[in-house]
């Protein structure tokens, strides 16, 4: 038994937990927007149900919420052109999740490096949700039959999961009903790291905040970020090839090239023989150039939560009419009686 054609259609979310940085902006929510012109249908999510997978204070999560939506918005995916969701108002995620809970395997999970980096030592004190959150990223993909998943390079592993338990699924039931999934990774920043600590990558939870250039961060504080950014002594060279065992250098580099929308050796060939008490002011105009505006519009969204508020419910009705038949026809193949 088969089932129809696959359209090509894009899904990817981001947790709304702590603020939004450069590397949420260059990694996934300025490639989000320009998905949204390719021909594909873009569903883009807040994936509230995993930020969850430990302890989040209610009120901060529905502030982080609105903030990530206003982020996505500011930095130029149209609510009209994609469908923007925060992942609880669409319940058929956490039902197909218990379906494709029941098709991975144990096996799969353990080797997740995801949970080993953040549970640590304490992995018998984290939450289960922690565990098997994989399935439901691979049910959140899987729900909408997206064929194309724009990740970073540390979120690939997830994507691979999700093929595999798309295939699982359509072996035991006989069936070509979820595609297999495409990671999309595109771009010369999709992992950007820590000005602290050029092997480290950029993140929310980091207790540095000058570890992050935060897209609300004003000018001034921009600047004094990449002003403060750990570097070496050495010039910048001419060649990628210098770039080797130089991970600040390639970070703030590399930060360099996307936001100029141009390729590692464009840029090294810009501002190769450069100190950095020279390239730094350079990237920092940059930096600000690109941010400010966006910075200035998520303030003058989150001024009016009810609008997003409406964005996301107006969302959740789009998203529940791709949703909802795809979970329905799940279940009949598995065999469970529908009324």
């Amino acid at each position: 038994m088969t089932e129809a054609k696959f359209t090509p259609r894009v899904f990817s979310g981001i947790q709304p937990s702590g603020a939004l940085h450069l590397g949420n902006y260059l990694g996934a929510i300025r490639r989000f927007a320009a998905m949204q012109d390719k021909g594909m249908e873009t569903i883009y999510c807040m994936v509230d149900l995993h930020a969850i997978t430990v302890w989040q204070d209610p009120a901060d999560l529905a502030q982080s919420t609105r903030t990530l939506c206003a982020g996505y918005i500011a930095a130029g995916v149209d609510p009209e052109k994609s469908i923007l969701i925060n992942q609880s108002q669409v319940p058929e995620h956490a039902e197909l999740a218990w379906v494709m809970s029941c098709v991975a395997r144990m096996g799969w999970m353990k080797r997740m490096t995801q949970f080993k980096d953040k549970a640590g030592k304490n992995a018998e004190k984290a939450s289960l949700g922690l565990f098997v959150y994989p399935a439901l990223m691979a049910a959140d993909i899987l729900v909408y039959h997206a064929t194309h998943v724009p990740v970073g390079e540390d979120q690939k592993q997830h994507v691979e999961l999700t093929r595999d338990i798309a295939a699982k699924f359509n072996h035991d039931y006989g069936v070509d009903f979820f595609p297999l999934p495409e990671p999309v990774i595109e771009g010369t920043a999709t992992r950007v790291m820590s000005l602290r600590d050029g092997s480290k990558k950029m993140s929310k939870s980091d207790p540095s905040d000058a570890s992050r250039i935060n897209l609300m961060d004003d000018a001034d504080t921009i600047a004094q970020k990449i002003r403060k950014a750990r570097t070496d002594f050495d010039a910048l060279p001419s060649e990628a090839e210098g770039l080797e065992g130089r991970a600040e250098a390639r970070n703030l580099v590399n930060i360099y090239a996307a936001l100029s929308d141009r390729t590692l050796d464009e840029t090294l060939g810009e501002v190769g023989g450069l100190q950095f008490s020279e390239f730094k002011p350079k990237l920092a105009e940059l930096a600000v150039a690109q941010l400010a505006p966006i910075s200035d519009e998520m303030r003058r969204l989150l001024a009016d939560p009810a609008e997003i508020d409406r964005i996301l419910a107006a969302g959740a009705r789009r998203a529940r009419d791709i949703t909802a038949p795809i979970l329905g026809r799940a279940y009949e193949i598995i065999g469970m009686i529908r009324s």
